[in-house]
């Protein structure tokens, strides 16, 4: 009697940590289920730590990201990115793709845009074990789907993080050479001076890193990350200074997004659940969204 009083307590104060919109993000299982579940919560875990070499999903993806690059821990993380209560929010509806989207959609459709890649088939084992060991970090946790965003419940008042807005459309060439600035002192040992990463680093722009569709491209939800989540175990920067080292990141090359050339051919992709079928993005187009003109901020306009 007493442990179903503690469980349900437990459920009580999450429930209302969600309704007050309070990210207080209980630890991840340590348990994995016995048997074929088993297998598949390890199998999609193995995928997220690994995407890009996994016999799996590697040929699904166009860079040197995992999962995890973004999803610290493997989705383990209390921060922004975090994987725990994200299967609590599903089906969830996506403005992007206009229609309610699945678990395995929202997983499958970040191979087109971080990974640069293929998007996964539904229902191959690939896609239902990410989407099996997604749904193990939110076991007992209480559903609540999300009607406006597929997102954690956890942090849906705070990705992406209003507050930074006017600081993108209020910058100019000074915010990008202090974010560069930024970028030398605090990231640049772990991600180096080109941009391509330092070991198991990820690399933040170029053909190895996300694409211009992906959310990292975004320069509202990159500030949002990276002021949650960077430096790696102690972030520490200032709002301002998260939205000057993502001016500098974001406006570096990288590909192209185009949604057709991410997309399978029809006969071997299956159902495609948006009614969204065309999607293109550059680096300009995603500075233009916020009132901003990339050459002016990278100082172009200043070079001889």
């Amino acid at each position: 009697m007493k442990a179903q009083w503690v469980a349900m307590f437990a459920l009580t104060v999450a429930g209302q940590a969600l309704a007050a919109g309070v990210a207080q993000v209980p630890n991840p299982p340590t348990q994995y289920p016995e048997g074929e579940l088993g297998r598949m919560v390890k199998l999609g875990e193995d995928i997220i730590m690994h995407t890009n070499t996994q016999p799996l999903t590697k040929d699904l993806v166009g860079n040197k990201l995992q999962c995890t690059s973004c999803h610290l821990e493997g989705g383990r993380s209390k921060t922004i990115g975090t994987f725990m209560g994200t299967a609590t929010a599903f089906p969830a509806y996506s403005e992007r793709e206009k229609t309610v989207q699945t678990l395995q959609d929202r997983i499958n459709n970040c191979f087109m845009r971080s990974m640069n890649g293929k998007r996964p088939i539904i229902d191959t084992e690939a896609s239902i074990a990410m989407a099996t060991y997604i749904t193990w970090l939110s076991e007992g946790q209480p559903m609540k789907m999300n009607a406006k965003k597929p997102v954690t419940p956890y942090f849906t008042a705070t990705w992406p993080d209003k507050d930074v807005v006017p600081l993108i459309k209020q910058a100019t060439h000074e915010s990008y050479v202090n974010g560069q600035k930024v970028y030398q002192q605090k990231c640049l040992a772990c991600h180096a001076e080109n941009g391509q990463g330092v070991g198991n680093f990820p690399p933040l722009w170029g053909q190895d890193s996300y694409n211009t569709g992906a959310g990292m491209s975004k320069l509202n939800k990159m500030a949002s990350w990276v002021e949650s989540n960077m430096p790696l175990g102690n972030a520490n920067l200032t709002k301002q200074e998260a939205v000057d080292v993502t001016l500098y990141v974001d406006a570096q090359p990288r590909p192209n997004f185009n949604l057709q050339d991410h997309l399978l051919p029809r006969s071997e992709m299956g159902y495609y659940n948006s009614k969204v079928l065309e999607e293109k993005h550059t680096v300009r187009s995603n500075f233009k969204m916020f009132g901003l003109d990339v050459d002016t901020i990278r100082g172009d306009h200043l070079i001889p």
